[in-house]
């Protein structure tokens, strides 16, 4: 019988304020879909998008991680970073408030991440921008001092949200301390299972 090619196992962590856009994001990525917010259900806890990606012939097992933003849905938090390789801290475009939390997003990280991480700022929802609070130079110039990548995205038109997605996995991918590779068949690819869709990259 041939071996199982090794995969390197992915884990990215999505967390920000309530009604950002998260899921809506990862809707648009995963499934090229969009919902509108009045339509979209709150996420409770923690949801989970597993897919498998072929990045530059290497095969890629991803978790992403879609928090709750809403404090009493917010529980085991240090479950939800554990593993993590890379955070993607979400704030809407429209709502300063949101952007002004991130220094919350920041502290909390600061508490449940000891090691090395991938960590990129996501303005959201630039699709209106007529009720843009948040000025792109300046979620720039907060990613720059805390030592983090910045882009802006619009779940609803598509803009920025496959870059926003490739562009932490090869970062992950690039620094090898954050490499995690298994064969399938190993008992620590549980998480693999049930198979889940493939993504061409």
């Amino acid at each position: 019988m041939r071996a199982h090619s090794p995969e390197l196992h992915i884990k990215i962590l999505m967390i920000g304020n309530s009604s950002v856009g998260k899921s809506s994001l990862l809707m648009r990525w995963s499934e090229n879909q969009w919902l509108p917010e009045y339509e979209a259900r709150q996420t409770i806890g923690v949801e989970v998008k597993r897919c498998k990606l072929d990045v530059r012939g290497e095969k890629v097992n991803l978790a992403v991680w879609d928090t709750a933003g809403e404090q009493q849905f917010r529980t085991m938090q240090l479950a939800h970073y554990r593993g993590a390789q890379g955070i993607l801290l979400v704030y809407d475009a429209s709502c300063r408030q949101s952007f002004e939390d991130l220094t919350h997003w920041f502290a909390e990280m600061a508490t449940y991440v000891s090691g090395p991480v991938i960590k990129v700022i996501v303005g959201n929802k630039v699709d209106e921008e007529s009720q843009r609070r948040v000025p792109a130079e300046e979620a720039a110039a907060l990613a720059e001092k805390m030592d983090c990548h910045f882009i802006e995205t619009s779940a609803r038109t598509a803009v920025g949200v496959r870059k926003a997605f490739r562009d932490i996995v090869e970062r992950i991918m690039g620094k090898p301390e954050l490499r995690v590779i298994f064969k399938p068949s190993s008992p620590q690819a549980s998480f693999a299972r049930p198979r889940p869709p493939r993504f061409t990259w």
